[in-house]
């Protein structure tokens, strides 16, 4: 278990790490400029150092840091992380958490549907997405998960859409940490979704920030891909919202394949591989203690 849970936080950092070199970057343009990136070199739009992580691995450290904090009812501690983050002047903020974070005055419920209505509807980014893996590691319980990941993303996303597609992700995340095989569950979870039909084909639509598009790009890279670099490699070399997707898809096949499995190379550039080895042992923890309590 233990292997798994660092598994999925490396591989969510590793695919957003991968994957900062050519976010908003075209394929042509990936292809004219690197051929193929498949190494943690850096660089990109927020011109990062090799091993240097963004907002997706940002976040989603802040939401295990809030559960950590306080395993019962963990919200308003995640909250209290994504403020701290922020006023570290991070090189990127989505759009949407951007506005909210405009529109916070102590309840993020309000801020998200004041940020939804500034937005004109449009609050369906990836933004909850990328960041809800960890209440998956943490809690056994499929509703206890299922509760906090459509409570964490309506801090920030009021749009369904986002919540729906935390809720599918974590399903499948719940799954395959209960040693179910990765592909299957994706196709049992999205039975009877907006995500079944043509699943395993590639999208019709960019690889954006759209978290419906996203999912859709995570979930074609996931059903045709066969190893953990092929996933995140695969999303990188598209372009668009390009550290996101490999984050997210990275997140559920290193999830699957474990960390000892995960590439040496790639783990030993991740800059915050320490804080993340002691979070995942941490969140190991507090699932053993919920274990004990059901």
């Amino acid at each position: 278990m233990l292997d798994r849970i660092l598994g999925g936080l490396f591989g969510v950092a590793i695919g957003d790490a991968l994957g900062a070199t050519t976010e908003f970057m075209s394929q042509k343009e990936i292809e004219k400029e690197h051929g193929i990136v498949d190494d943690i070199i850096g660089g990109g739009c927020w011109d990062v150092l090799p091993g240097e992580t963004t907002d997706d691995t940002a976040m989603t450290i802040a939401v295990a840091k809030g559960i950590i904090t306080n395993r019962n009812n963990p919200i308003d501690d995640m909250g209290k992380e994504f403020l701290k983050w922020k006023n570290t002047d991070p090189k990127d903020i989505g759009i949407t958490i951007r506005v909210v974070f405009d529109r916070f005055n102590g309840n993020w419920f309000e801020a998200a549907k004041s940020a939804h209505d500034y937005l004109d509807g449009k609050s369906a980014g990836n933004g909850s997405l990328m960041r809800c893996l960890p209440i998956a590691l943490a809690y056994p319980k499929l509703d206890k998960i299922e509760e906090l990941t459509i409570a964490h993303s309506k801090m920030t996303h009021y749009d369904d859409l986002a919540s729906e597609a935390c809720v599918i992700y974590n399903r499948i995340a719940y799954r395959v940490l209960n040693n179910e095989d990765l592909k299957s569950s994706i196709l049992d979870e999205i039975k009877n979704t907006r995500y079944e039909k043509n699943a395993a084909s590639k999208p019709d639509c960019p690889p954006d920030g759209f978290v419906v598009n996203s999912m859709k790009w995570v979930l074609y890279w996931l059903l045709n891909s066969d190893t953990f670099e092929e996933v995140i490699i695969g999303a990188t070399n598209m372009g668009g919202d390009s550290d996101t997707i490999a984050a997210i898809a990275g997140g559920l096949k290193g999830l699957e394949v474990g960390y000892e499995k995960l590439p040496n190379h790639f783990k030993d550039k991740l800059l915050d591989k320490a804080k993340l080895n002691e979070l995942a042992h941490q969140l190991h923890e507090i699932r053993e203690q919920e274990t004990l309590n059901t």
